[in-house]
């Protein structure tokens, strides 16, 4: 059902070589551009139409309008089972608590005396927030989207969902409620390469926005790649992933039953145990045919998975050697099932989120952690970071210089400007001193 592979011969190799021996799942987005393309162009042009149509193509529904009543909001969320709503109030309750406290504040460095550095951070005016809608409902990543984006004090969010044929044309009632919830009242029923074209260039309906928001499909993702530039985006989200670095004092239980909660997503989804230890390799194993049989989506998520190239039981010498692969594989989601867990997670240097020790399970950060789960994939996490407050927030610079603190270091610009063939920029410092050099 899973394979194996077997790195405990002869050391280790280094970067590019060890990543190369590690699961991955195939993800082309470029591939998909010219696919997208068309969309996209489609969109730009015919607005709201378009966006209508292509719809209608891939969602097999025509919505009334892209714009979701602001009525329809709000009866979904009255409309909501109360143990649901109790819960996604928490989930908020406990993002805002982490998400608040990453707002970074301004600073003032003085370099010299009279001139000064001021880091201010502003937050983009307007965001586009995705949230999939394909094989599974998903109103944990509106949280997700949602909290930080109000936390970094961003004035315009937008949310945009797949329209739902079973719901007649709206994205489904959780996500409605969800977004009610929040505050959120413009929502639209937009999936797909057409919704990121939507937000990008703006229609009739929706204005532009700065910066797309949230997972989706290798479609989205590739509508992100050709867009990026006309609009900010997170990230290239790919296929979910999970990590287990785990030794013989994991419970094989808890590793099977975690490989299958991420496989439960998407027949591409990645599952991968590192382990130092034969009889936890054999016991997972043995673990995972009991568990697939009581759940549901076996044949068409969990299994394919499972079996895919991207997914496998790696097995290393020692802890050492995992903490290598691990961080080789840089995972979207790691979990660290060893004795003195906390420390060997301190360790660690590539991953989207790190859960520590046999009661911190991804699912946990994928609902009610506080922390974020829209996190980097395919190997990102080695140079990028999951969704948070600074991802709504730019630095700019303000810099305050008094005449006495510019003519200190003048000399020092004009010899730079100068080293650089650019002599008006020194020119432009020598303007204001009569076109004489002051003396240092």
């Amino acid at each position: 059902m899973i394979s194996r592979i077997d790195l405990r011969g002869a050391a280790l190799p280094e970067g590019g070589a060890l990543r190369d021996l590690l699961p991955r799942a195939e993800f082309d987005v470029e591939a998909a551009l010219e696919t997208v393309r068309p969309i996209c162009e489609d969109v730009r042009h015919r607005g709201s139409a378009a966006v209508i149509d292509w719809g209608e193509r891939f969602d097999g529904v025509r919505p009334g309008s892209v714009r979701v009543p602001a009525d329809a909001v709000g009866a979904a969320l009255e409309d909501l089972d109360p143990a649901v709503r109790a819960a996604l109030e928490e989930s908020v309750r406990r993002a805002r608590l982490v998400h608040r406290a990453q707002r970074r504040t301004t600073h003032t460095t003085q370099v010299v005396p009279g001139g000064t550095v001021t880091e201010k951070w502003v937050p983009v005016e307007r965001v586009g927030l995705y949230v999939p809608g394909g094989r599974s409902v998903y109103p944990s990543s509106v949280v997700m989207n949602v909290v930080p984006a109000q936390e970094a004090g961003v004035e315009g969010v937008a949310v945009a969902s797949p329209p739902q044929k079973e719901f007649g044309g709206l994205p489904h009632p959780t996500i409605l409620a969800a977004c009610a919830l929040l505050g959120v009242d413009e929502v639209y029923a937009a999936g797909g390469a057409q919704a990121v074209a939507m937000f990008a260039y703006g229609t009739e309906d929706c204005l532009p926005v700065n910066l797309v928001t949230g997972p989706g499909n290798i479609y989205v993702a590739a509508a992100k790649r050709l867009l990026k530039g006309r609009v900010g985006i997170d990230a290239e989200a790919g296929p979910t992933e999970i990590a287990i670095l785990a030794d013989a004092s994991a419970d094989p239980v808890h590793v099977a039953a975690d490989l299958i909660s991420q496989a439960e997503h998407d027949p591409m989804a990645a599952a991968v145990l590192v382990t130092d230890s034969e009889e936890l390799a054999a016991a997972t194993e043995a673990e995972l045919k009991p568990q697939i049989a009581a759940t549901r989506h076996v044949s068409d998520r969990i299994e394919p998975a499972l079996a895919g190239r991207q997914s496998a039981i790696v097995l290393v010498r020692d802890i050492e050697d995992g903490l290598r692969v691990v961080d080789a594989y840089a995972a979207e989601h790691l979990e660290i099932q060893t004795e003195n867990a906390a420390a060997v997670a301190d360790r660690v240097r590539n991953a989207g989120a790190v859960f520590v020790g046999p009661w911190s399970p991804v699912s946990l950060g994928d609902y009610c952690a506080g922390s974020n789960h829209v996190l980097p994939t395919g190997g990102c996490a080695c140079h990028s970071s999951g969704l948070s407050v600074q991802s709504f927030l730019r630095g700019i610079h303000l810099v305050d210089y008094t005449r006495d603190a510019l003519a200190e270091v003048t000399h020092h610009v004009v010899t730079l400007a100068e080293a650089e063939d650019l002599p008006a920029h020194g020119a432009a410092l020598k303007a204001r001193f009569g076109w004489k050099v002051p003396q240092a």
